[in-house]
């Protein structure tokens, strides 16, 4: 269950990030209310951060956590802010999956 936890951690950490992304992208009340959904994103990542750490090993739960995060980060910046989707980007990320897979799998919970 607390991997699980972990995996919804990080997606709400996508989520921070892609909020910070369109605030600065905005002006006025839509301003405010991306810089909201950052914050409420932020609070409820760490909050499940720290509820995954709880019974997983701390090293792991924060490589998982970062790793989801940037991968899902720069997902979200290649579809939605149209960044460059560049071989090299690409093969990283796929990299990057496969390490946050591979943890999971030696992970002795």
């Amino acid at each position: 269950m607390n991997w699980i936890i972990l995996i919804i951690a990080g997606l709400f950490e996508v989520g921070f990030t892609a909020s910070l992304g369109k605030a600065k992208t905005t002006v006025g009340m839509e301003s405010i209310g991306w810089y909201t959904s950052f914050v409420v994103c932020l609070t409820l990542s760490m909050v499940l951060l720290i509820r995954a750490t709880q019974t997983l090993p701390l090293g792991t739960a924060y490589a998982v956590w970062t790793g989801i995060g940037a991968v899902g980060t720069v997902l979200v910046g290649i579809i939605f802010f149209k960044e460059p989707a560049t071989l090299w980007r690409l093969v990283f990320i796929t990299t990057l999956i496969g390490s946050i897979v591979g943890l999971k799998v030696v992970s002795p919970h």
